[in-house]
């Protein structure tokens, strides 16, 4: 009997339409591949309209973003980073055979999610307690004690902000009726403040600034773009928790080695893919200059 009809039933977790452990382990990683290329796809969408939103409208980001909490996520990004490397310690393991360094490594990864979905539920509670929220939902706790401004500034879960409030375009001088002044006048004062922002007095009789001075209009933007990108990828948290769950169930059981770590090694990718995206998440949410 040749190699080439030899029966491969025999062979330890290899499918039936696989011929080689080989050639089931490289079509796994090329599928896994295909769908993170869809999950940046996905998110892809969402830094699109974070872009298109940043670019004409920065005042709304500069002014919103103070009400982050730089601490919190800061953490978070660490976490998220220790995380990446157990989870890599922990491919490693699977593949050395150490099975009780796996077990370890897989549980340390499950208490860095769990920890990073603690603290952003600490910062999600305090913005609802707040009303800094999406749409319609928007409507600041803190709008009759001077707005927004007022809730970042009380010491609460949220943060305190990073730099005084936006000044706002003084009102143009009265324009003389005759005189060598009269031309000089109908030139529009220079903005205080950043250059590149936008007035915070919109005009029309519509206020800039409806729930606290210095706020421009439709801070809301920025906590639906907030809330949907963090949601989104804390969803992706949850699931990559369930898979690490399943992978731990089955390394405590002894079904992976240094023959078979292709689960192991998988589930690993998308992790680093989740903490990859949280990456570029904290920068453009919490640090906006």
């Amino acid at each position: 009997m040749t190699d080439a009809t030899v029966p491969t039933g025999h062979v330890p977790h290899l499918a039936h339409h696989f011929e080689t452990p080989q050639q089931q382990y490289e079509a796994g990683k090329l599928g896994m591949w295909l769908f993170l290329a869809t999950e940046i796809l996905l998110f892809g969408g969402l830094f699109c309209a974070y872009a298109v939103y940043r670019a004409n409208h920065p005042e709304i980001f500069v002014y919103a973003h103070r009400f982050l909490d730089v601490k919190l996520g800061g953490i978070n990004t660490v976490v998220l980073i220790c995380s990446s490397l157990t989870m890599a310690l922990a491919v490693r393991c699977a593949q050395c055979s150490q099975r009780r360094g796996l077990i370890v490594c897989l549980a340390l990864t499950l208490l860095c999610g769990c920890t990073f979905l603690g603290i952003k539920y600490a910062e999600y509670r305090h913005k609802w307690k707040e009303g800094l929220l999406w749409g319609t939902r928007y409507h600041p706790a803190a709008e009759h004690e001077g707005g927004p401004q007022a809730a970042a500034s009380g010491g609460s879960a949220g943060a305190s902000p990073s730099r005084p409030a936006p000044a706002t375009v003084p009102p143009p001088a009265s324009a003389p009726t005759t005189g060598p002044e009269a031309e000089r006048s109908k030139i529009a004062p220079a903005a205080v403040g950043p250059s590149g922002l936008a007035p915070w007095v919109i005009g029309r009789g519509v206020p800039a600034v409806p729930h606290g001075p210095g706020e421009p209009r439709n801070v809301q933007v920025f906590f639906g773009i907030y809330f949907s990108m963090t949601g989104l990828h804390g969803l992706h948290v949850i699931a990559g928790m369930t898979v690490l769950v399943w992978l731990l169930v089955r390394a405590i059981r002894g079904d992976f080695a240094g023959g078979y770590f292709t689960p192991v090694d998988l589930g690993g990718l998308y992790w680093h893919l989740v903490d990859l995206i949280w990456i570029y998440l904290f920068p453009l949410l919490y640090l906006i200059h």
